[in-house]
């Protein structure tokens, strides 16, 4: 198999005439504000995604997950995500202070349809506002701070394609990918066997969850 680069759409014209355009239900239903059923379903969200893209559009999606509800509204126009301790990299942080245009889905385990949210992103150091997001007594170092501009309810139809939340269809652990085989093998440092990358995740979710 080959990509055929003739084969490209590379025209809104030409992809409408292959897709058509949307309902009106779907053109209608994106609203400008946190509304009571996208706090309910914010409250309920353990897990999100976050894309971002930097200044030259360079584009990145990052997972965030916590207790339900750790992502808080704080009015009809704005919401916090803490930051958790990660690997450093801040890719994300990077990106807003560069572009803030953010991207986010909403997943509740179980349910096929997500919330998506789009709008302007900021970093926020002001403790008073991260204080109240504390887990173990200890305050997030930062927040993105989302201004939302749109809300909208995704359809379930990819989480049934995949089945995601049927355990039948789940693999064997056995079966898994090995996260340290693949950071052995990409990162080729000395020293960094995958028993060693193993031991290293294991006690940073141990202790370094927050």
């Amino acid at each position: 198999m080959h990509i055929n680069r003739k084969e490209f759409v590379s025209t809104e014209e030409e992809l409408r005439s292959l897709i058509g355009y949307p309902s009106g239900l779907v053109n209608h239903k994106v609203i400008s504000h946190i509304d009571q059923h996208c706090r309910d379903f914010i409250a309920k969200s353990p897990f999100i995604f976050m894309s971002t893209s930097d200044a030259s559009g360079k584009c990145d999606v990052s997972p965030r997950g916590d207790s339900a509800g750790f992502v808080h509204v704080i009015d009809e126009t704005y919401l916090v995500i803490p930051d958790r301790p990660g690997n450093k990299r801040m890719d994300t942080i990077c990106n807003v202070i560069s572009n803030p245009e953010i991207g986010l889905i909403f997943i509740i385990p179980g349910l096929g349809e997500t919330l998506r949210i789009n709008g302007q992103a900021y970093i926020t150091k002001d403790k008073e506002l991260l204080q109240s997001m504390a887990v173990n007594e200890k305050i997030p170092l930062l927040g993105i701070v989302v201004a939302v501009e749109e809300c909208f309810i995704h359809c379930a139809k990819a989480f049934r394609r995949s089945s995601l939340w049927e355990p039948s269809s789940w693999l064997n652990p056995s079966e898994l990918p090995s996260a340290s085989n693949i950071l052995s093998d990409h990162a080729k440092l000395d020293g960094m066997t995958p028993e060693v990358i193993s031991d290293r995740l294991k006690e940073g979710y141990q202790k370094r969850l927050y």
